[in-house]
């Protein structure tokens, strides 16, 4: 009997979203309670919808085959859904057809609501990061003993993926882009673990890809974006495949000086197997880059261009990149660039993280200039591959300078 009244209820607070029904949402909220979410959280079970699904797909009729016609049922939508929004919805719970609400508003075409999506990740995702810098804020006045010295901590867990980061989090949870469940990866396993080479893909031990053939135009520009000039300084975090390095050396504006960065044993035995280690200008350190990028700059080692693509590390990790060793080691007139994968498995999550890294960047002084690179047609390059950690059809390639 409470199932059945359970099920009336998600089915009136459903109803109420669809409707636009503002008035009856919030009457749900102050009397019904439910034991495993929110009241703005609850999933039809035949569909998965959450109310603001419903709200977004009782927009569908308003598609046709020109585009959008603007409506006054959009209008009300918008406003259902920033209701929503405000009282805790989930911006990116998934339904039973693996989609966002923002998913569903960009297959429908519905782009104001997408855009509202969006805006709900963006303020999500900024809050999360606040958060985490806090807790780590107070965990290090913690762990400082009685000397003063700061006592070792465990290394901060990461799901797998190309680059830094492929999942997206709330507040209230962490959703798998995939649908799938997925066994974390972080750096030292990252490190410990035996990888796999072949002509078209770099593979870890439990199939994930590090780095693919198909991201070869990719670097290709990036080089091109960064070497404006001969007899540049080039400084690139990640080796992988070698993909940017070799367009690196093979660029017009060959740079005097080129610098690498690798931390795995496999990669760095590859390297050396390919004469990496002796070729005119270029100097191979060896070790994970928050290690190595003080030495440098201890130094007083200065670059004109620096490439960042790494993998099993975290946006935190890759903000702390910018906002600490960038600083330290770009010339004032200097570029740099980073591959720019992270949320890349659906659209909403790659806009999200486009806002969050323009937002992060200049907090930190620096600009960013996008540029849409058109991706080839994917046929068969993930077979073998675990996950298929690219599913959007162009990149945007960043160019980073400080400002004026």
């Amino acid at each position: 009997m409470a199932s059945e009244v359970q099920g009336d209820h998600i089915a009136k607070v459903i109803r109420a979203a669809i409707e636009n029904d503002t008035p009856t949402l919030e009457k749900c909220i102050d009397q019904y309670s439910f034991s495993d979410c929110k009241v703005v959280d609850v999933q039809d079970p035949e569909t998965g919808f959450s109310p603001l699904h419903a709200v977004i797909s009782s927009c569908r009729s308003s598609v046709n085959g020109n585009g959008i016609k603007k409506s006054d049922h959009e209008d009300a939508a918008s406003s259902t859904i920033r209701f929503l929004l405000e009282n805790g919805a989930i911006w990116n719970q998934l339904d039973n057809n693996d989609e966002t609400p923002g998913c569903l508003a960009y297959r429908l075409g519905l782009l104001n609501l997408y855009q509202l999506m969006v805006d709900a990740g963006v303020r999500a995702e900024m809050i999360l990061s606040r958060l985490e810098e806090y807790e780590r804020m107070e965990d290090e006045e913690g762990d400082n003993g009685e000397d003063g010295q700061k006592e070792p901590k465990e290394e901060e867990e990461n799901v797998p993926g190309n680059d830094q980061l492929d999942s997206m989090e709330t507040e209230d949870s962490v959703v798998e882009l995939d649908g799938a469940e997925q066994q974390d990866v972080n750096t030292s396993a990252y490190l410990s673990s035996t990888l796999s080479l072949s002509s078209n893909k770099l593979l870890d031990d439990q199939q994930n890809g590090v780095m693919m053939a198909w991201e070869s135009g990719i670097m290709r520009q990036s080089a091109d974006n960064l070497l404006t000039a001969p007899e540049l300084r080039i400084l690139n975090i990640g080796f992988g495949m070698g993909i940017i390095d070799s367009h690196i050396q093979d660029n017009p504006n060959k740079p005097a000086r080129h610098y690498i960065v690798e931390a795995h044993p496999d990669v760095l035995k590859d390297m050396e197997s390919k004469g990496w280690m002796s070729k005119t200008g270029v100097e191979v350190h060896r070790g994970r880059w928050q290690d190595v990028l003080p030495e440098l700059a201890a130094d007083g080692e200065t670059f004109d261009a620096i490439y960042f693509d790494t993998f099993a590390e975290s946006y935190s990790e890759f903000r702390e990149f910018f906002t600490e060793h960038v600083m330290a080691l770009l010339d004032q007139s200097g570029r740099w660039s980073f591959f720019n994968g992270m949320g890349a498995d659906r659209q909403i999550s790659y806009d999200v993280y486009q806002k969050v890294v323009e937002m992060d960047l200049f907090e930190a002084g620096f600009e960013v200039d996008w540029e849409d690179v058109e991706l080839p047609k994917f046929d068969q390059e993930w077979e073998g591959v675990r996950r298929k950690y690219w599913n959007i059809d162009h990149y945007r390639l960043p160019v980073c300078k400080f400002m004026d």
